[in-house]
């Protein structure tokens, strides 16, 4: 079962790459949280936890790349938000390949919850300049 669905509605910024990538992200993140629920063994969960975390890295930089090129105003602000995301999970995903932690439920909500505020919130306010 899913955890997050992507919608136009819901999750749509009008910007190509950064909906297919947003999209390929909570395919990702899914995959995670179905193997936790499923109970999946530590090594299979460790290497899509691995996967999210490098995507995620991944897609922020692109993000961050395309609004420096269109020196897009909110550029400061929503790099603090991803430094943040990315600190969260680099921290998850050292302890929990040190065997000091499990991927739980919180987890996966955890970053749902991000994404469901992120996306609308952050990632539409650079459409009109990704796409001018």
């Amino acid at each position: 079962m899913s955890l997050i669905t992507w919608t136009a509605e819901q999750f749509g910024t009008d910007v190509g790459f950064a909906d297919e990538e947003h999209k390929t992200l909570f395919s990702k993140l899914n995959k995670l949280h179905e193997l936790t629920a499923g109970g999946a063994n530590r090594t299979a969960t460790g290497t899509q936890l691995d996967d999210f975390i490098a995507y995620v890295v991944e897609h922020f930089s692109h993000e961050e790349r395309e609004m420096e090129a269109k020196s897009f105003d909110g550029y400061t602000h929503h790099k603090s938000e991803h430094d943040a995301l990315i600190k969260t999970g680099a921290e998850l995903q050292k302890k929990f390949h040190a065997g000091e932690v499990d991927i739980t439920e919180e987890f996966g909500q955890l970053i749902k919850s991000w994404l469901e505020d992120h996306i609308p919130k952050y990632d539409r306010a650079y459409s009109s300049a990704l796409n001018s």
